[in-house]
């Protein structure tokens, strides 16, 4: 086979780099994995090689050291070829092997999360276990993950739904954490476009009005006068914000295209930190500042080092988000973690100081006496949360996830301080125990050597993991026999509840698989890791009700009817065969009650409601098509948009619009006006209505006044 098409581009991309790479041991890999894969092929067709190659390449793009380059190229060798961790020993020396063999254990690529939940909850302890060594090895892994999701076009359905929903749920936020904001922003829109091609498709045709805007040139314009007026040497670049950014804003706020301010970005890139506040003072010159929107991130730089200035300002009706940065915080912005490291002084890989990854090495520390589900619930909060920043009246600061509280906080400093507290001073005056905490906040806690411990509520009202599993701990040592009474009386409770009577079985016959699982020896054993919260009381509910209506089935077969019932709808919107499940409204056709409509299953998101004759319905996969209905009983308020072109420029016409809706007790969520060639206006008005018939009427209404050309939906 040839390989000298892939030598070549890995070759360039060294080239390219301008680093001073040892190339000829780089090669010396690149034909070990060669021969090594030979007559290997991928789904695509390709031969094998191509991968590694790509691999790194990609770290090369973000400055990775010679032994990462190496690693990449042989990280496939021990697991999918006849090559042993011995001969990449022999034949690379033990740092290589060491990488190859991180990278090869952590097979995070078999998580299943829903089928396979231990093999994922270990997957991501190997995972944290390997950050924590050589960080190194999760660099290699998302490089892998991004070149797999560029090819996975060649892959079946499930397998791209699946990588889809897994790259989502691991590997972007740890993209994020580790400060690689590129590769999570293409690892997120890749996925995207696999979970629902519909959503992507509709809001990249809408990002395609904003791609060589004359409007936005005109603003880069402004900017770049503006400052070289002030002497302030800047680059001024543009950008559109991420397609899955839009999507997640989209689907969570509830929003619509025009209401979300930050769909186009200046970047300036000055020299100095100073001059950074100065083009802040120049941008809100020049353009209308909006309140509550401007965030320092130079002051108070991210967890994952990210520093910046963000405002957001408008312009002749147009709302835009302007990033102010130096060069070196730029850097940092695009190389993340890797920007720090010193990879020719062999500092690289050992991160045993680095802060950036201590929030790893602590989450190991407090889930040793975890179970599986605390484990992963405190893993999604450590991965996903916003963080703020507090600080102790000596001033030392303090980071927690965005709305954590003093107790959270003063679990941080020590259990100690924790279980000793009794109250709480914010900012000098005394608060109350659960207040959220904000960047900025002055935090003290209130001790006393004759406070009870921690209350038992306290579990439930922090945020943090470490303050949970802190609290959980004191109880299991101080409270044996206090929580077995608690955990008998929760668990009891929820019982009868679900009318459990232990006339028809004993407490230990209907136990025993969960106290086997749970490793509990005793009833008590039982009852107490239920009274601490070791085991929570939702998660064995459902188990127990199983076996128990299995033991009444075995001695009692009853026959039940089920009575016919009415389906229930979500947004107005009934899904066939399906109830409660996640409904929106497509926004590129905005379907209303009185349309001819289907449902289309998103891969994760629900299901996607359109207009039978949504031209992005006609193409999609008829498979993923399912029957919907209105519910004829929904008394909602349904998103209609209209155009307005007027036959003349008269603002007054403006007026009678609004004056139209007041009187028909219309709800306007926006109105947007654009000036044509021909000095006539085009109005674009967002209103609420509640079904075809209420739009139609409106419209209308707007078209029989003077001025008015023409109203369309």
């Amino acid at each position: 086979m040839d390989n000298n098409k892939y030598g070549t581009d890995l070759s360039e991309a060294i080239k390219k780099s301008g680093a001073d790479y040892n190339e000829e041991k780089i090669k010396e890999a690149f034909y070990f994995a060669a021969k090594a894969h030979d007559g290997q092929f991928r789904k695509s067709g390709e031969p094998y090689i191509c991968h590694p190659v790509e691999v790194a390449k990609i770290l090369i793009e973000y400055g990775a050291d010679d032994a990462s380059i190496i690693a990449a190229l042989l990280h496939d060798t021990v697991e999918d070829t006849e090559v042993t961790l011995d001969d990449i020993k022999k034949t690379f020396g033990e740092e290589i092997a060491l990488l190859v063999d991180g990278v090869t254990k952590l097979d995070i690529g078999k998580i299943s999360y829903a089928s396979k939940e231990d093999q994922q909850i270990e997957n991501i302890r190997k995972m944290l276990l390997a950050m924590t060594k050589d960080i190194r090895v999760i660099l290699i892994k998302l490089a892998d993950r991004l070149h797999n999701m560029r090819t996975l076009s060649s892959q079946d359905d499930r397998k791209k739904r699946e990588k889809s929903l897994e790259t989502l749920e691991v590997y972007s936020p740890l993209a994020h954490r580790l400060g690689l904001q590129s590769l999570k922003s293409e690892l997120e829109d890749i996925s995207l476009q696999y979970l629902d091609p519909i959503g992507y498709k509709e809001i990249s045709e809408y990002l395609e009005i904003f791609k060589n805007n004359s409007f936005f040139e005109k603003l880069k314009h402004m900017i770049e006068e503006k400052l070289k007026e002030a002497g302030i040497k800047a680059e001024v670049e543009g950008r559109i914000k991420h397609i899955y950014s839009i999507y997640r804003k989209m689907f969570t706020q509830n929003k619509e295209f025009n209401e979300i301010y930050d769909l186009y970005a200046f970047r300036i890139i000055v020299d100095r930190v100073s001059e950074c506040y100065n083009a802040l003072g120049l941008i809100h010159d020049i353009f209308h500042a909006i309140p509550g929107r401007l965030k320092d991130y130079i002051a108070t730089p991210k967890p994952n080092m990210y520093q910046s200035l963000h405002t957001t300002v408008s312009y002749d009706g147009y709302f835009f988000e302007v990033q102010i940065r130096t060069k070196e915080m730029h850097r940092i912005a695009e190389m993340g973690i890797a920007a720090h490291w010193k990879y020719k002084d062999g500092v690289l890989g050992k991160a045993k100081d680095d802060a950036n990854i201590a929030w790893v090495r602590k989450l190991l520390e407090i889930q040793q006496d975890a179970n599986d589900d605390d484990f992963m619930k405190t893993f999604k909060i450590d991965l996903f949360a916003d963080q703020c920043f507090v600080s102790t009246p000596k001033g030392d600061i303090i980071s927690l996830p965005a709305g954590a509280n003093p107790i959270d906080f003063a679990y941080s400093i020590h259990s100690e301080v924790g279980n000793k507290m009794v109250g709480a001073k914010i900012n000098g005056r005394i608060a109350e125990l659960t207040t959220p905490l904000h960047n900025g906040d002055v935090v003290e806690i209130l001790t006393s050597a004759n406070s009870n411990g921690p209350s038992r509520d306290w579990i439930n009202l922090v945020k943090t993991s470490e303050a949970k599993n802190k609290i959980k701990q004191w109880f299991k040592r101080e409270k044996r026999e206090e929580n077995i009474v608690h955990g008998r009386e929760s668990l009891d409770r929820e019982l009868r509840r679900l009318n459990i009577n232990f006339t028809d079985c004993t407490r230990e016959e209907l136990f025993a698989p969960l106290m086997k699982k749970y490793n509990c020896p005793t009833l008590d054993e039982f009852y107490a890791a239920i009274g601490y919260g070791g085991i929570a009381v939702s998660k064995i509910l459902p188990k127990i009700k199983t076996d128990y209506n299995n033991r009444i089935k075995q001695s009692t077969p009853l026959k039940i009817v089920s009575a016919p019932r009415k389906q229930k709808s979500v947004n107005g919107i009934i899904v066939e065969g399906i109830d409660n499940c996640l409904v929106r409204l497509a926004r590129c056709c905005v379907p209303l009650p009185g349309d001819k409509i289907v449902g289309f299953v998103t891969r994760g998101y629900g299901v996607s409601v359109h207009r039978a004759d949504c031209k992005h319905i006609l193409s999609a996969d008829p498979s993923r098509i399912i029957k919907v209905s209105w519910d004829d009983e929904s008394t909602d308020y349904f998103t209609a948009v209209l155009t307005v072109e007027t036959s003349s420029n008269n603002l007054s016409v403006l007026s009678e619009i609004t004056t139209v809706l007041s009187s028909s007790k219309i709800n306007l969520r926006s109105l947007n006006t654009k000036t044509l060639s021909d000095g006539n206006l085009f109005i674009t008005l967002t209103i609420e209505v509640h079904s075809l018939s209420h739009l139609e009427t409106i419209a209308k209404k707007i078209e029989r006044l003077p001025g008015v050309a023409s109203v369309k939906r």
